[in-house]
């Protein structure tokens, strides 16, 4: 036990001083992580076992059975392992803030069908994603099975068993650290993220659209869109290649969520009354503001997760410097929404300032780990000014967006992807992010309007008049989200 103490003692020193050394902020890809950590603890094992280096042997931890008695490396395992599983649960909650974001920007007559939509696009997303959409997105070697533009490695998770000591890691390298952590770990937090483009469209296309054409139409999007471009990139396809970047997903998730939003609404119209004939537009306000600002509150608390957890590790150093950029952009697209806003509008107004929130969180996404502090702050002040005028362009063009997703999430989650290539530090080209950005948003936009136009033809897309005025709690559910209770009377 004292032996292990001073072999993790001499770990943290010898960190320390190799952190302090080579200074700067290091970069890693969503699907490569090699951290000061992993260095200094394979120096620590490879002091801890001088006999099997002066026999020549090949150190004790290059099969897994030896892995896992190793006396750093298997606890460092444990820790990465753990880290990305509590990120994935941050991930989770994001849904929660999705749901009453969308529920409170939106009128009381349409709560329940909100809450019934964000409720099962998380769902139906795990599912598909166990199902098809994980061996989509990683199909496998580029090149070998995998061409870098179509792979599919088969049906559900890979077919492990937890007991066998081989199958623990299932797609993980231990030995190599290409990815520090177990398959199921790896899976459940891919999920969560894969669920996310789906909800984006939920708010867009709220108070007017079938419920159960919105059903069919995401889940497509999540088990084939969704997956095939994420495999260009942290797939290890063509857009990897070509060292394109998005860290945590500015334009792999939220970038699709938004051009499949712009496309279903285009399609969908926009809400009764929205668009006067004079052509003024008539504000429909959502029916609960704090409800909308607990679920920004929760969507920035769970950001931590959805970007510190993309460092793919617990390293210290880069999971606490990537916390750092996210709060830092998120603020800075607040004040500078709240301005921009007030300016424009003669009022300071809390939707725009809201958005402005997470206006921020989108653009720094891509670059969490690999853009200064400073530029942090630029990347969420210009995410920030963007969002708002993005959401009264396109009242101006009468595309109707409820709650604002096209221009939190496409508008900013573009100009995030760009920023890396303006900002990042490190070998990063503007063009290979410019060419990445539009052609994932360009496929995405182009499928959407394929499958949601043929649903339109075959089911259509849009309740009738009468159902949309009525609300669409009582027209699809047959139940109110607040009842109306009559006062006891007293005698």
């Amino acid at each position: 036990m004292i032996k292990s103490w001073k072999k993790l003692t001499l770990a943290l020193l010898v960190g320390a001083l190799v952190a302090s050394i080579s200074g700067g902020s290091p970069v890693w890809a969503q699907e490569e992580t090699e951290t000061v950590t992993e260095t200094v603890a394979a120096a620590v094992v490879e002091e801890a076992a001088p006999a099997a280096e002066e026999e020549d042997e090949a150190p004790p931890y290059e099969t897994v059975e030896a892995f896992l008695k190793a006396p750093i490396l298997y606890p460092k395992f444990m820790i990465d392992n753990l880290w990305v599983l509590i990120a994935a649960f941050l991930v989770f909650t994001m849904h929660l803030g999705f749901a009453t974001l969308e529920s409170g920007l939106t009128q009381s007559k349409n709560t329940v069908n909100v809450l019934f939509k964000n409720l099962f696009v998380v769902s139906i997303g795990i599912l598909t994603y166990a199902f098809c959409g994980f061996n989509l997105m990683y199909p496998g070697d580029y090149p070998g099975d995998f061409n870098g533009w179509l792979g599919f490695a088969g049906f559900g998770i890979p077919n492990v068993i937890p007991e066998d000591p081989e199958a623990l890691f299932g797609l993980t390298t231990p030995v190599g650290y290409e990815l520090d952590m177990t398959v199921w770990t790896d899976f459940i937090f891919q999920a969560m993220f894969a669920a996310t483009a789906a909800t984006i469209v939920s708010g867009a296309v709220a108070e007017r659209i079938k419920l159960s054409s919105f059903m069919l139409f995401a889940t497509l999007l999540v088990a084939i869109s969704y997956p095939i471009t994420g495999s260009w990139k942290w797939g290890g396809g063509w857009l990897d290649q070509m060292d394109f970047y998005d860290f945590a997903g500015s334009t792999i998730v939220h970038g699709v969520g938004g051009a499949a939003a712009l496309a279903c609404v285009i399609l969908l119209g926009a809400r009764r009354g929205k668009y006067l004939p004079d052509g003024k537009v008539r504000p429909i306000l959502g029916h609960s503001m704090p409800l909308a600002t607990i679920g920004v509150f929760l969507l920035w608390l769970g950001w931590f997760g959805f970007n510190g957890g993309s460092v793919l590790s617990a390293d210290p150093n880069l999971v606490s410097f990537v916390f750092v950029t996210t709060a830092i952009a998120a603020a800075s697209g607040a004040v500078a929404s709240m301005f921009t806003a007030w300016i424009l509008l003669k009022k300071p107004d809390l939707s725009m300032a809201l958005n402005g929130v997470l206006a921020g969180l989108v653009g720094i996404t891509a670059g969490a780990d690999s853009v200064s502090v400073m530029s942090a702050v630029i990347i969420g002040i210009i995410a920030g000014i963007l969002v708002v005028i993005s959401i009264l362009f396109l009242d101006k063009i009468k595309i109707d967006d409820p709650v604002g997703a096209i221009s939190v999430h496409g508008t900013c989650g573009v100009w995030g992807t760009l920023a890396v290539g303006i900002f990042g530090i490190g070998d990063f080209s503007f063009m290979t992010q410019l060419i990445g950005t539009v052609s994932i948003l360009l496929f995405t936009f182009v499928f959407s309007l394929v499958v949601f136009g043929l649903i339109k033809v075959v089911l259509g897309v849009r309740v009738s008049e009468e159902e949309e005025v009525e609300g669409l709690d009582i027209g699809e559910h047959g139940q109110e989200a607040y009842p109306d209770f009559q006062p006891v009377s007293r005698s």
